[in-house]
Parts: C-alpha cells; sequence; structure tokens
C-alpha cells in the first residue's frame, strides 16, 4: 500500500511515515500543497492523509480539487484541537475522516486500514493460490498450513504478487507500491527481493516467473 502525508510538521510527517514502513507500507512525504500536488500527479496512491493548514495553503483546497475531478481516493484530514470549522468544511468538501493533533499512531493506522477496506468494497479477502495462503488484515502467510517467515517487505512484495496473481508486474510497477520517494533503493532492491522471496516460497507449488524485459509474474507451477 502506498501512501502520501502532506505535512508541514516533520516531527508529525517522520512519526506517521515510520509507523507505516513498520507496517509494510510505503509512505511518501509532502511539506507542501504544491509538493503534494505534484506527486499525486506522478504516482498512484492508495490513500492521502493532510493535514488542514499548509505553508502555501491548505489541504482542505488540495481535497476540494480532487473530488472536483472525481478522484475517490481516501482521504484523511489532521486538524488541530481548534479548528472545528475546518473539520467541518473538510467533511463537507469530501473528506473520509479526520483526526486531531496530537493523535495515537495505532489509531491512525487502524483508520486507514478501514479506509482502504471500504474504497475496496469489503474487508480485503483472504487469498489462497496453490499452496500460499496470505491474510492481508492480519499480515499472516501461510504455505501448506504452516506460518511462513517473512520480513515486512517480502510480505508487501509477496501482497502485491498475490493481489495480481497471473499477471505480469513490470520492476518499476513493483517498486513503486514497495517503497517511497523518500528510500533510497533502485531497481536492484526489486530484484533482490524477489530472489529472497522465490527462494521462501519453495516447495508451496507457486513459482515466481521472471519474463525478461517485462517483469514478474507469479504461476502455479506446471
Amino acid at each position: 500500500m502506498r501512501i502520501l502525508v502532506v505535512e508541514d510538521a516533520p516531527d508529525v510527517a517522520d512519526a506517521v511515515a515510520r509507523s507505516g514502513a513498520r507496517l509494510g507500507w510505503a509512505v511518501d512525504c509532502a511539506p507542501t500543497l504544491a509538493d503534494g500536488e505534484a506527486a499525486l500527479a506522478t504516482h498512484d496512491y492508495d490513500l492521502a492523509i493532510l493535514d488542514i493548514e499548509l505553508p502555501d495553503g491548505t489541504g482542505t483546497r488540495l481535497l476540494a480539487d480532487l473530488r472536483a475531478r472525481r478522484i475517490a481516493l481516501p482521504i484523511i484530514m489532521l486538524t488541530a484541537r481548534s479548528e472545528v470549522d475546518s473539520r467541518i468544511a473538510a467533511l463537507d468538501a469530501g473528506a473520509d475522516d479526520y483526526l486531531t493533533k496530537p493523535f495515537d499512531l495505532g489509531e491512525l493506522a487502524a483508520r486507514v486500514r478501514s479506509l482502504t477496506r471500504r474504497a475496496q468494497g469489503s474487508a480485503e479477502p483472504v487469498i489462497d493460490y496453490g499452496g500460499l495462503t496470505l491474510d492481508p488484515a492480519r499480515r499472516v502467510a501461510l504455505m501448506r498450513g504452516a506460518p511462513l517467515t517473512l520480513t515486512r517487505r517480502e510480505l508487501a512484495l509477496l501482497k502485491i504478487l498475490m493481489g495480481h496473481r497471473g499477471w505480469v508486474l513490470s520492476k518499476d510497477r513493483i517498486l513503486e507500491r514497495m517503497f517511497g520517494f523518500d528510500d533510497e533503493v533502485g531497481i536492484n532492491a526489486v530484484e533482490l527481493y524477489v530472489t529472497r522471496l522465490r527462494r521462501k516460497i519453495e516447495g508451496s507449488g507457486v513459482s515466481i516467473r521472471t519474463l525478461r524485459g517485462l517483469g514478474y509474474q507469479l504461476v502455479l507451477d506446471e
């Protein structure tokens, strides 16, 4: 899951990014409205977290622009406790939820999960493919019924591949879904995690096929 955080307070943005990284999310942080607009124009996100008061405008303005363009991206607004009118305006403009500062990171994570499930139409289903089972909500992977020990990045990669099983995914697309633009990684990182995951799922009846020049494909063994 890739999330955009538009927040000018470095301590808040960094805390959200670190918390998200521990959960296997790719989190991009933008300190200004202009930076947020640029990020949204060049990347696909599963959810955005917008502060209302920004150095060059308001998150509400960005929210209203997205909704005017019929972009149904789930959005959580961050507000100060005194900004009652701003919270009402944000909800009226199409915000899905809001949190007042200071907020608990665990509560934020729960709201993110709730909104992304709602955007998908239901709770994330358990995926069975060959001898692999993935429960995205619980962040649990099984191989033939036994727990599969994966790092958070490996689990994120497995979720991407399981969610697009049978599809050919380019390295660039996988890289974008696994990492934020503040992560100093290159395309070789995808190859590294594919190699690690491929080794761990041996014997599952499922393989990660490499298609040169195209990317990777999760397929059932023949």
